[in-house]
């Protein structure tokens, strides 16, 4: 027996021979292409809320999806039972899916080992025990109250999984990868004076446990997430109308990723309903807007060794100065496109196909002092944290709920406000960046992005940004509304 035979045994009860058998099974009706993706994944949970531990989980998931590719024709099936009935069964299912001509395909395969590792992990932090878990989120729910005395309620959560995958395709390779993940969650509420305040915090990525020490602790998330819900105890009602508008770094790059990111997935410019579609080489943003998606960040939570068909993840250039550069491309869309896959092939487990989805998505440092971009800043609004929002994932249109906001007044920023809204869409946005500062900021490792049902991690960020027009719905009445 072999070490790739051992390993397969060891994990899902498999052979190569095993693994030929399948695809030659899913190529049995026809197809240009066949895959397996078998997953185990083991996870844990800790809720706490009202100073009281409502949850401690652990569970583990095991499964293999079967795909067949057919032109444009993908047919998908999955079982959580790995025995060879079951995924034969599978198999040709997805066969019968993505009929076409039968053939004959001889497969050989060949071990490989991915050429990087982004995220090397020395424990595994679903066999750690869960008392260290517990106590993070009890030395952030004691930190959070002691912040300020008009805390009211705190709720933290914490999560970890330890993915690991094998993916064999009918092209002849297998290639396995271990996939950490860890995320440490605050929300805290103020209230004084019948008015309430809520604030959210925290972090993680592909990282173990000592993440969690020095700078990324439970106590720095926890009087994040209290200093947001005291700041909006005294926050005034937002003015509405156009203005200029700061973006604060880091976070607030989810707008980017929402409003602009999206956009430029192939399939969307693939069936020609994205806002960038066939604009390859065009000026579609500032000529200081250079954004790239790059899962190749050691640690981060977007981060991949290899996406979830076996292609090594890269830093794309999506736009750069300005122009239209390239898609976020997986196998089937860059085959129908005629393009170079960009490791963007992504899946929320074995139940999901994959598609063209992303990693970490930012826009470059520029060369602009924040403080001057503020300074340039007659009448306008600072936004530097976002909650909820609604996209139109193709044409960029997006409302977007800041959370923590301030009022910009002859060049300095004053009064926190409630209720603002920004209101626009990403391809015009993007033209009407003035300014970008030097001081790129990733989000701290909070990010999940939902596209057609399924939800993966990812990472965003963002300098400094001044756009020069854009609408902020807000609340203020009518008659206090001369701010712009």
């Amino acid at each position: 027996m072999t070490s790739a035979d051992k390993f397969f045994n060891q994990h899902y009860g498999l052979t190569e021979s095993d693994l030929s058998k399948f695809l030659a099974e899913a190529l049995s009706e026809g197809g240009d292409y066949a895959d397996l993706y078998y997953e185990h994944t083991s996870s844990s949970s800790v809720l706490l809320d009202e100073a009281l531990v409502k949850s401690a989980t652990e569970g583990t998931a095991v499964g293999c999806g079967v795909r067949v590719i057919s032109g444009e024709q993908t047919g998908y099936a999955y079982s959580d039972d790995l025995s060879p009935a079951a995924i034969l069964k599978a198999a040709k299912t997805a066969a019968r899916i993505a009929s076409g001509p039968a053939r004959i395909s001889t497969i050989g395969l060949s071990t490989l080992e991915p050429a990087h590792n982004f995220y090397p992990v020395t424990s595994t932090l679903t066999d750690l025990d869960l008392i260290p878990k517990l106590e993070l989120v009890l030395r952030a729910d004691r930190a959070a109250r002691a912040y300020d005395g008009r805390i009211s309620q705190v709720r933290v959560t914490y999560g970890d999984q330890c993915r690991h995958v094998l993916l064999a395709g009918s092209d002849g390779k297998i290639i396995t990868d271990f996939q950490p993940l860890v995320r440490l969650s605050v929300y805290a509420i103020a209230e004084a004076n019948g008015r309430r305040g809520t604030g959210v915090s925290g972090g993680g990525g592909r990282v173990g446990l000592e993440y969690f020490d020095g700078e990324h602790s439970p106590e720095s998330f926890a009087r994040e997430a209290a200093r947001q819900a005291v700041v909006q105890l005294d926050a005034q009602e937002a003015p509405a109308g156009e203005m200029e508008v700061v973006l604060g770094p880091g976070w607030p790059g989810i707008l980017l990723h929402e409003a602009v990111g999206h956009g430029l997935e192939a399939d969307f410019n693939r069936k020609g309903i994205s806002a960038f579609s066939g604009r390859l080489g065009e000026r579609v943003a500032s000529k200081l807007c250079t954004v790239v998606d790059d899962g190749t960040l050691p640690g981060r939570r977007g981060s991949l060794n290899m996406d979830d068909e076996g292609e090594p993840t890269q830093k794309t250039v999506l736009i750069e100065n300005g122009v239209l550069r390239g898609y976020l491309q997986d196998r089937l869309n860059a085959n129908l496109m005629s393009a170079t896959r960009t490791g963007n092939g992504r899946r929320e487990s074995y139940q999901h196909i994959p598609m063209p989805r992303m990693t970490n998505t930012y826009m470059l440092a520029g060369q602009d002092d924040p403080e001057e971009i503020i300074h340039s800043v007659r009448r306008g609004l600072y936004a530097v944290h976002f909650g909820g929002g609604q996209v139109d994932i193709t044409s960029g249109k997006f409302v977007f709920s800041a959370s923590e906001a301030y009022l910009i007044e002859d060049g300095n920023v004053t009064a926190p406000v409630r209720g603002a809204t920004l209101i626009g869409d990403g391809p015009t946005v993007l033209k009407h960046v003035t300014a970008v500062g030097h001081d790129l900021q990733l989000d701290p490792g909070i990010g999940t992005c939902g596209k057609d049902g399924q939800s993966v991690p990812v990472g965003v960020g963002i300098p400094t940004v001044k756009i020069s027009r854009l609408t902020v719905g807000g609340t203020a009445p009518r008659n206090l509304q001369s701010f712009t």
